[in-house]
């Protein structure tokens, strides 16, 4: 067991000690007006307090005496005043433990609801994710087919190598021919030269 596991289980019983000894506390209050309107009511004691009083004296007594091996013994029920006190803490007890049985109940509907909302939220986000991841399987698959449809490097290449002979060609040629027109003129001008040079 890893030590953060470890501390964190050690830790959860303190706190759950902690949290029953509250809810004894606050409970208690509760459990002792409990106990005094039923030494105060008639109908109380008799019909709520004495039946579980008298069980649990005869059940106690019943396993006591099986216990030191006396079997078949009749045991004889509590005074009327001894069972209504006993019925009294047996109920400030029973209080104590419906209060914090449902504080327990309570909690443990809040951590499962809160542990549903958590679940929904990372099925959420998993459907989400699932969903980008979609559409970027397209856009990709978009991209592989321009890629295929582009023409190859080796043609581009090709292409620049003949724009690059050309080039050459032209520049080995030289200059291209003067118009016909000079020409006409620069033999005029040649022949002006020659006449005065005979006179």
């Amino acid at each position: 067991m890893p030590l953060a596991t470890a501390k964190m289980v050690v830790g959860a019983f303190p706190m759950a000690k902690l949290l029953y000894l509250g809810i004894r506390q606050v409970s208690k209050p509760l459990a002792n007006r409990i106990k005094e309107a039923a030494r105060r009511s008639e109908f109380f004691k008799t019909y709520i307090c004495l039946p579980p009083a008298q069980l649990y004296h005869w059940v106690e007594m019943r396993t006591k005496m099986r216990i030191m091996g006396f079997r078949g013994t009749v045991i004889k029920p509590l005074n009327e005043e001894a069972a209504a006190e006993l019925g009294a803490e047996l109920l400030g007890e029973a209080t104590v433990f419906i209060v914090g049985g449902g504080c327990l109940v309570l909690e443990y509907w809040r951590h499962q609801a809160h542990q549903r909302h958590k679940e929904e939220e990372q099925s959420a986000a998993w459907d989400a994710m699932r969903d980008e991841v979609g559409r970027v399987a397209l856009a990709l698959e978009a991209l592989q087919a321009q890629v295929q449809a582009a023409p190859p490097p080796g043609a581009l290449e090709e292409l620049q190598a003949q724009m690059q002979e050309v080039r050459a060609q032209l520049c080995a040629a030289g200059p291209p021919p003067a118009p016909q027109a000079t020409s006409t003129s620069q033999e005029g001008s040649s022949s002006e030269e020659k006449e005065p040079a005979e006179a």
